[in-house]
Protein backbone atom coordinates (compact mmCIF):
# COMPACT_ATOMS: atom_id res chain seq x y z
CA UNK A 1 0.00 0.00 0.00
CA UNK A 2 1.18 3.46 -0.04
CA UNK A 3 3.14 4.58 2.75
CA UNK A 4 1.38 8.21 2.18
CA UNK A 5 -2.41 6.75 2.02
CA UNK A 6 -1.19 4.21 5.14
CA UNK A 7 -0.01 7.19 7.00
CA UNK A 8 -3.44 9.55 6.36
CA UNK A 9 -5.51 6.15 7.29
CA UNK A 10 -3.59 6.23 10.55
CA UNK A 11 -4.43 10.20 11.26
CA UNK A 12 -8.30 9.47 10.28
CA UNK A 13 -8.57 6.89 12.95
CA UNK A 14 -9.59 8.45 16.61
CA UNK A 15 -7.10 7.07 19.00
CA UNK A 16 -8.91 5.65 22.23
CA UNK A 17 -8.43 6.80 25.70
CA UNK A 18 -7.39 4.99 28.58
CA UNK A 19 -9.93 3.64 31.21
CA UNK A 20 -8.59 3.53 34.71
CA UNK A 21 -4.92 2.81 35.47
CA UNK A 22 -4.13 1.97 31.67
CA UNK A 23 -1.02 3.68 30.78
CA UNK A 24 -1.68 6.54 28.81
CA UNK A 25 -0.66 6.35 25.17
CA UNK A 26 2.75 8.07 24.02
CA UNK A 27 2.70 11.19 22.22
CA UNK A 28 5.22 9.98 19.68
CA UNK A 29 2.59 7.12 19.05
CA UNK A 30 -0.57 9.64 18.67
CA UNK A 31 -2.28 9.67 15.18
CA UNK A 32 -0.98 12.99 13.89
CA UNK A 33 -2.60 15.29 11.40
CA UNK A 34 -0.33 14.76 8.06
CA UNK A 35 1.63 18.07 6.12
CA UNK A 36 2.02 17.64 2.47
CA UNK A 37 4.40 20.23 0.67
CA UNK A 38 3.17 20.94 -3.04
CA UNK A 39 6.50 22.50 -4.74
CA UNK A 40 6.15 25.37 -6.89
CA UNK A 41 8.60 23.53 -9.69
CA UNK A 42 10.19 20.26 -9.74
CA UNK A 43 13.77 21.26 -8.47
CA UNK A 44 15.24 18.23 -7.74
CA UNK A 45 18.91 19.91 -6.56
CA UNK A 46 17.07 22.02 -3.89
CA UNK A 47 13.83 19.83 -3.33
CA UNK A 48 15.20 18.47 0.03
CA UNK A 49 15.98 21.51 1.82
CA UNK A 50 12.31 23.50 1.16
CA UNK A 51 10.37 20.70 1.94
CA UNK A 52 11.87 19.87 5.45
CA UNK A 53 9.67 19.12 7.98
CA UNK A 54 7.35 17.19 5.57
CA UNK A 55 5.29 13.94 5.81
CA UNK A 56 4.78 13.91 1.99
CA UNK A 57 5.33 15.66 -0.96
CA UNK A 58 3.21 16.52 -4.12
CA UNK A 59 4.68 17.45 -8.02
CA UNK A 60 2.32 20.27 -8.92
CA UNK A 61 4.00 21.08 -12.30
CA UNK A 62 2.03 22.10 -15.71
CA UNK A 63 4.61 19.97 -17.65
CA UNK A 64 4.47 16.07 -18.32
CA UNK A 65 7.56 14.76 -16.39
CA UNK A 66 10.25 13.18 -18.05
CA UNK A 67 11.81 9.68 -16.70
CA UNK A 68 15.01 11.99 -15.73
CA UNK A 69 13.17 14.08 -13.66
CA UNK A 70 11.11 11.50 -11.71
CA UNK A 71 14.31 9.41 -11.17
CA UNK A 72 16.20 12.79 -9.58
CA UNK A 73 13.15 13.43 -7.43
CA UNK A 74 13.18 9.46 -6.24
CA UNK A 75 16.92 9.62 -4.85
CA UNK A 76 16.97 13.27 -3.94
CA UNK A 77 14.12 12.17 -0.85
CA UNK A 78 14.12 8.61 -1.00
CA UNK A 79 12.56 8.55 2.66
CA UNK A 80 9.81 11.06 1.94
CA UNK A 81 6.66 9.47 0.09
CA UNK A 82 6.01 11.59 -3.24
CA UNK A 83 3.38 11.77 -5.64
CA UNK A 84 2.31 13.58 -8.72
CA UNK A 85 -0.87 15.80 -9.47
CA UNK A 86 -2.64 14.08 -12.85
CA UNK A 87 -3.85 17.30 -14.99
CA UNK A 88 -4.20 17.47 -18.84
CA UNK A 89 -3.17 13.74 -20.13
CA UNK A 90 -0.83 13.25 -17.12
CA UNK A 91 -2.65 9.77 -17.02
CA UNK A 92 -0.88 8.61 -19.96
CA UNK A 93 2.68 8.64 -18.05
CA UNK A 94 0.94 6.63 -15.06
CA UNK A 95 2.86 4.08 -15.30
CA UNK A 96 6.35 5.56 -16.08
CA UNK A 97 5.69 7.65 -12.93
CA UNK A 98 4.68 4.23 -10.42
CA UNK A 99 8.29 3.23 -11.89
CA UNK A 100 9.95 5.94 -10.82
CA UNK A 101 9.00 5.03 -7.48
CA UNK A 102 5.88 7.98 -7.29
CA UNK A 103 4.07 6.63 -4.06
CA UNK A 104 0.70 8.49 -4.89
CA UNK A 105 -1.41 10.64 -7.38
CA UNK A 106 -3.65 13.42 -7.22
CA UNK A 107 -6.40 14.40 -9.75
CA UNK A 108 -9.30 16.46 -10.28
CA UNK A 109 -12.98 14.19 -10.01
CA UNK A 110 -14.71 16.56 -13.17
CA UNK A 111 -11.36 16.69 -15.24
CA UNK A 112 -9.71 13.37 -15.52
CA UNK A 113 -10.29 10.36 -17.57
CA UNK A 114 -11.29 6.92 -15.90
CA UNK A 115 -8.41 5.53 -17.80
CA UNK A 116 -6.19 5.38 -15.21
CA UNK A 117 -4.96 1.78 -14.14
CA UNK A 118 -5.46 0.36 -11.13
CA UNK A 119 -3.11 -0.57 -8.64
CA UNK A 120 -2.31 -1.44 -5.24
CA UNK A 121 1.04 0.22 -4.65
CA UNK A 122 0.09 4.13 -5.76
CA UNK A 123 -2.27 5.67 -3.74
CA UNK A 124 -5.62 7.12 -4.90
CA UNK A 125 -6.56 11.28 -4.27
CA UNK A 126 -9.42 12.55 -5.45
CA UNK A 127 -9.75 16.53 -5.63
CA UNK A 128 -13.49 17.35 -5.75
CA UNK A 129 -15.02 20.80 -5.56
CA UNK A 130 -16.36 22.38 -2.18
CA UNK A 131 -19.49 23.01 -3.94
CA UNK A 132 -19.94 19.04 -4.45
CA UNK A 133 -23.45 17.87 -3.42
CA UNK A 134 -24.17 15.81 -0.54
CA UNK A 135 -25.63 12.63 -2.49
CA UNK A 136 -22.35 12.71 -4.85
CA UNK A 137 -19.94 13.02 -1.66
CA UNK A 138 -21.78 10.22 -0.23
CA UNK A 139 -21.00 8.01 -2.89
CA UNK A 140 -17.12 8.61 -3.01
CA UNK A 141 -16.89 6.22 0.01
CA UNK A 142 -17.94 3.42 -2.96
CA UNK A 143 -15.32 4.38 -5.42
CA UNK A 144 -11.78 2.94 -5.86
CA UNK A 145 -10.02 5.99 -4.28
CA UNK A 146 -7.71 6.04 -0.67
CA UNK A 147 -8.91 10.02 -0.04
CA UNK A 148 -10.22 12.90 -1.14
CA UNK A 149 -8.73 16.55 -1.46
CA UNK A 150 -10.88 19.90 -1.14
CA UNK A 151 -9.20 22.85 -2.19
CA UNK A 152 -9.88 26.29 -0.31
CA UNK A 153 -9.97 29.66 -2.03
CA UNK A 154 -9.47 32.76 0.70
CA UNK A 155 -12.14 35.15 0.31
CA UNK A 156 -10.77 38.82 1.86
CA UNK A 157 -8.11 39.34 4.37
CA UNK A 158 -8.63 35.34 6.06
CA UNK A 159 -6.88 32.57 5.07
CA UNK A 160 -8.83 30.42 6.88
CA UNK A 161 -12.88 31.56 7.60
CA UNK A 162 -15.77 29.91 9.55
CA UNK A 163 -17.12 29.24 6.42
CA UNK A 164 -14.11 27.25 5.30
CA UNK A 165 -14.45 25.47 8.52
CA UNK A 166 -18.41 24.69 7.62
CA UNK A 167 -17.22 22.76 4.31
CA UNK A 168 -14.20 21.23 6.03
CA UNK A 169 -16.72 19.69 8.76
CA UNK A 170 -18.82 18.59 6.01
CA UNK A 171 -16.80 16.47 4.23
CA UNK A 172 -15.80 14.98 7.64
CA UNK A 173 -18.96 14.16 8.51
CA UNK A 174 -19.89 12.67 5.09
CA UNK A 175 -16.88 11.28 4.18
CA UNK A 176 -15.49 7.36 4.82
CA UNK A 177 -12.33 8.47 3.76
CA UNK A 178 -9.29 10.53 5.03
CA UNK A 179 -9.85 14.31 4.15
CA UNK A 180 -7.00 15.96 3.00
CA UNK A 181 -7.59 20.28 2.54
CA UNK A 182 -5.18 22.72 0.87
CA UNK A 183 -4.17 25.65 3.56
CA UNK A 184 -2.21 28.59 3.48
CA UNK A 185 1.57 28.02 4.93
CA UNK A 186 0.75 31.15 7.75
CA UNK A 187 -2.15 29.43 9.50
CA UNK A 188 -1.41 29.95 13.59
CA UNK A 189 -1.68 26.81 15.93
CA UNK A 190 -5.29 27.47 17.28
CA UNK A 191 -6.26 27.46 13.33
CA UNK A 192 -4.28 24.23 12.46
CA UNK A 193 -6.37 22.85 15.99
CA UNK A 194 -9.56 23.83 14.67
CA UNK A 195 -8.66 21.95 11.44
CA UNK A 196 -7.26 18.62 13.18
CA UNK A 197 -10.91 18.50 16.04
CA UNK A 198 -12.64 19.01 12.95
CA UNK A 199 -11.54 15.83 11.43
CA UNK A 200 -8.81 16.96 8.84
CA UNK A 201 -6.35 14.30 8.55
CA UNK A 202 -3.62 15.80 6.12
CA UNK A 203 -3.28 19.31 5.01
CA UNK A 204 -1.40 20.86 1.56
CA UNK A 205 0.81 23.70 1.86
CA UNK A 206 2.50 24.95 -1.00
CA UNK A 207 6.68 25.68 -1.15
CA UNK A 208 7.87 28.11 -2.86
CA UNK A 209 11.66 27.25 -4.06
CA UNK A 210 12.70 30.62 -3.62
CA UNK A 211 11.53 30.92 0.35
CA UNK A 212 14.00 29.90 3.35
CA UNK A 213 14.94 25.98 3.51
CA UNK A 214 13.43 24.97 6.67
CA UNK A 215 9.84 27.28 6.37
CA UNK A 216 8.12 24.24 6.61
CA UNK A 217 9.45 23.25 9.89
CA UNK A 218 7.18 25.75 12.08
CA UNK A 219 4.16 23.91 10.66
CA UNK A 220 5.36 21.04 11.48
CA UNK A 221 6.38 22.01 14.88
CA UNK A 222 2.79 23.55 15.48
CA UNK A 223 0.98 20.46 13.89
CA UNK A 224 3.44 18.17 16.69
CA UNK A 225 1.98 19.76 19.46
CA UNK A 226 -1.72 19.96 18.39
CA UNK A 227 -4.09 18.09 20.69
Amino acid sequence: MSKLIDKLNQASQSAPQPIGFRAVQPASSKPKMLLIAKPTKADADNLAEYISGADGVLLHIPQNPTAKTLQKVSRTIPEIPWGWWLEGNGQRKIEQIAKAGCDFIAFPATSTSLAIPKGDKVGRILQVEASISEGLLRTVGDLPVDAVLVTSEQDGEYPLTWHHLMLFQRFANLLTKPLLVSIPSNLTTDELQALWDAGVSGVIVEAETGQPAGKLNGLRQAIDKLT
